[in-house]
């Protein structure tokens, strides 16, 4: 009986054409209201879907027979990722597919500020002949700011130099020398605001990147600076920016993502003249379509019909008999290097990845394990999304040496895996064992041995080795209605210094942790999420 696979978004005729002729029985139906899905999905194999349709845990629990989820596309938001993994269902994504298409519409907006090209059509088609009020400015020898210069930011990279334009850029995950083959400077965050006459964000949205142009950094730009965002909705606080606009701080914003889609009618920065935007089309080209339908068909036949994985985003590359001893430890490995990244390995850029095997790990699968700190890693940075099969890539594109290491000695563990990331800036060093069959613990944080749960949302504080500082970080959460779940305490074996890591039952705001960090003794505090 040949595997069914249901092509639940528009596929181009390319795409379904692969499908059968790999011997797939494929029906096409598009746009079914999510109960008429539910009803019918048990009878498929695969599913083929663009982002229109929500493939949630109550579907998928409906889905008996299903294998695989093909979305053709970069993103798989709208993929519940935990409950296919549950039900032992590989998603898969294209990436890559989009980016010079993304990249061209980032440019497209570039020039549409500089020379306010919305506006004068819409001036000329009123009937009027505005030449004065649409004076514009020359892009050749004003600088570009990209943050972020993974696939997309890249290519934006590189049509911006054609354009004469200088390039400065801010990734933590890119050395300096795979920088300079592009043909950029990398600096500080904080430099490249004030340095850049165009910013353009290239990032993920995560805990970290939420906001992450706020009304604090738009008073940093330079007067009269363009900003883009066709990368994430929620990168840009929309109200900072429409009051930043209004009081003509900046030049001209555009964007192709919104924090909420469509925005409503009222949204303020609707009103402003100095404003474009487009309905998140990005990705919207004839080429692009047809390159992610064509590429996820192919990826769908080669695993219904040979058992072949590309691309896919929640499953390791472990043999299967390996996978229940391993599973664990693939999950640790995933938080210990999104910790790690959250600790941050200093601004300068990322130079090396050392993964440690030690005790009863050191014999093994490494691939795998490595590939998981790496997404672990990079997830936070690079706005595509990231697995266990591009993650290494990822690190060769940008310069960044990654080792393993074995080791019979496990100090005081069975088995122990160390993370150590290592910048311009210095070393982040993170390790993490399993207590039982699978309950992860991370139990070292550089300097600082401990035991914590890796789970949820965390207060992370470095202070002096005196007596209250945890009372007050009690006190001062409690009064900011944040919850403490869990606490694990260390301090410097000399008793230089002390650490604290808290897991809290919501996320501490940028207020909170600055009145955290206000507190008497306390050097450093940061919030994570795990």
């Amino acid at each position: 009986m040949p595997h069914r696979v249901l092509v639940a978004d528009d596929l181009s005729a390319e795409g379904v054409r692969i499908l059968r002729e790999a011997g797939l029985e494929v029906d096409v139906k598009v746009g079914l209201p999510a109960a008429e899905l539910a009803a019918i999905i048990g009878d498929y194999d695969g599913l083929a879907v663009r982002s229109a349709t929500k493939v949630t845990a109550q579907l998928l629990e409906r889905a008996t027979r299903l294998k695989v989820v093909g979305r053709a596309g970069v993103g798989v938001d709208n993929v519940d990722l935990e409950a296919a993994t549950r039900r032992g269902v590989v998603v898969m994504n294209t990436p890559g597919g989009s980016s010079v298409t993304v990249a061209e519409l980032t440019v497209a907006h570039v020039l549409a500020l500089a020379r306010h090209l919305p506006q004068a059509t819409a001036s000329v088609k009123a009937g009027r002949w505005e030449k004065r009020r649409f004076q514009g400015r020359e892009l050749a020898g004003k600088t570009l700011g990209v943050v972020g210069i993974g696939n997309i930011g890249s290519v934006v990279v590189a049509r911006c130099r054609a354009l004469e334009m200088d390039v400065v850029a801010y990734d933590p995950f890119i050395s300096a020398d795979a920088a300079a083959r592009l043909g950029v400077t990398l600096v500080p965050l904080e430099e490249l605001w004030s340095r850049a006459d165009v910013v353009s964000l290239h990032v993920p949205l995560t805990e970290q990147t939420r906001n992450l142009v706020d009304a604090a950094v738009l008073r940093k730009l330079k007067p009269g600076a363009l900003l883009v965002n066709c990368a994430r909705g929620g990168l840009v606080d929309e109200a900072a920016l429409a009051e930043a606009l209004a009081e003509g701080r900046l030049g001209g914003a555009a964007l192709d993502v919104f924090e909420r889609e469509p925005p409503p009618p009222d949204h303020p920065l609707l009103k402003s003249d100095r404003f474009i935007c487009t309905p998140h089309i990005g990705a919207s080209t004839e080429e692009a379509q047809s390159a992610v339908a064509v590429a996820i068909a192919g990826q769908l036949a080669a695993y219904l019909a040979r058992g072949e994985v590309k691309n896919a985003v929640n499953l390791p590359s472990v043999p299967v008999e390996a996978l229940e001893r391993l599973g664990p430890y693939l999950d640790l490995a995933g938080r210990l290097g999104s910790l790690a990244a959250q600790l941050g390995a200093g601004p300068g850029g990322m130079e090396e990845v050392k993964v440690e095997f030690a005790g009863e790990l050191s014999g093994a699968p490494q691939r795998a394990l490595t590939a998981r700190v790496l997404r672990g890693l990079f997830q936070h940075f690079v706005e595509a999304p990231v697995n266990e099969v591009n993650a290494p890539g990822l690190a060769r594109e940008r310069g960044v040496a990654v080792r393993e290491e074995r080791s019979a000695d496990p100090e005081d563990y069975v088995s122990l895996l160390t993370v150590r990331v290592r910048g311009e800036r210095g070393e982040v060093v993170v390790s993490g064992t399993v207590f039982g069959r699978k309950e992860p613990r991370v139990v070292r944080v550089n300097q600082f041995r401990l035991n914590a749960e890796p789970e949820g949302h965390l207060v992370i504080c470095e202070n002096d080795d005196a007596p209250g500082v945890v009372g007050n970080l009690g006190v001062t959460l409690g009064d900011a209605g944040v919850n403490i779940a869990r606490i694990s305490l260390a301090r410097a074996d000399d008793r230089s210094a002390a650490f604290s890591l808290l897991n809290v039952d919501a996320p501490a705001t940028p207020e909170l942790l600055e009145r955290l960090r206000t507190l008497p003794h306390v050097r450093s505090v940061r919030a994570a999420r795990l």
